[in-house]
């Protein structure tokens, strides 16, 4: 298990006193270790991203941990000195790990968490070489077991805890393929509190994939706050109101779990480095996940 101190080098990836010239040769060699690029053909990006946030004053960079023998490569980002943190797995969209989730993860270490975003199908390839969404999907994200994906963030929680992190404190938030993890991971009993942005609610169930959310509502150990589009075209609303249905039925986590819909917003629209960005939701959003973890706990 790679620790903080055993990737200092890389952690620092930028530190105060740094010239431009030496900050921009430490993020490019930060996505580098990432592999943080964009395919443009993939992820149509804007002319820059809308946040852009400084490692200034944090330990931020690229980690490692094992799972049945497996590294796992992520990306971690804390207050740099502290311990007893409050942790928060943030959970990567379709095109896996890069600048803005890592980014993600400096932001919600600004404000005093250990945040930490796996590379949650790096067992089956490489989302990089693709300029084709049907490909990448049906070449790596369908065959990423959800049985993986749960064992994996136990392993990010394990890291947090050995670094620095404190587990009782503990939330998930996840965009897009990442919002579906959310849902999953907050029945599991390990986090005090879940925000999913756009996540699949329903689904046809698979070896691979045996339950969706809607599947699981009932049994929610955790509160979610879901922060949807009304105008998402792969998330119809109806499937929210199902979800809302089941939600009612359930434990009491599931029962004080939340619906926000924009109706103004479609799809990834907190992604700020993509056209579908609305500042006006992902603000909104953005203040309402961090007062939901601090309502349940993860402060």
């Amino acid at each position: 298990m790679t620790s903080f101190d055993d990737n200092r080098s890389e952690f620092d990836s930028l530190r105060p006193g740094d010239s431009t010239e030496q900050g921009a040769t430490r993020r490019a060699a930060l996505k580098a270790a990432l592999g943080v690029g964009y395919a443009a053909a993939v992820l149509p990006v804007a002319a820059q991203t809308a946040i852009t946030t400084p490692a200034d004053g944090l330990k931020a960079g690229p980690i490692k941990y094992t799972v049945n023998g497996f590294g796992v490569p992520a990306y971690a980002a804390a207050p740099a000195g502290k311990t007893g943190l409050p942790v928060v797995l943030v959970i990567q969209e379709i095109f896996g790990v890069h600048e803005y989730i890592a980014d993600t993860c400096r932001r919600f270490a600004e404000l005093g968490y250990l945040a930490i975003a796996p590379e949650l199908y790096a067992r089956q390839g490489d989302p990089r070489g693709y300029t084709d969404i049907p490909k990448l999907q049906a070449d790596i994200v369908t065959k990423v077991p959800d049985a993986q994906v749960m064992a994996d963030l136990d392993g990010a929680l394990a890291w947090a805890k050995a670094n620095g992190g404190d587990t009782s404190k503990a939330g998930i938030t996840g965009f897009c393929w990442g919002g579906r993890i959310v849902w999953l991971y907050a029945a599991t009993g390990k986090v005090k509190a879940g925000v999913a942005w756009y996540g699949r609610l329903v689904g046809q169930a698979s070896e691979l994939q045996p339950k969706h959310p809607v599947d699981i509502a009932a049994s929610l150990q955790a509160p979610v706050l879901g922060l949807y589009g009304g105008k998402d075209q792969g998330i119809p609303l109806d499937t929210v109101d199902k979800m809302k249905a089941a939600l009612a039925g359930g434990t009491p986590a599931a029962k004080a779990s939340s619906f926000v819909v924009y109706p103004e917003a479609g799809h990834a629209f907190h992604a700020d480095y993509r056209p579908s960005y609305l500042k006006s939701a992902a603000e909104d959003g953005w203040q309402r996940a961090t007062a939901w973890f601090k309502a349940n706990g993860v402060a």
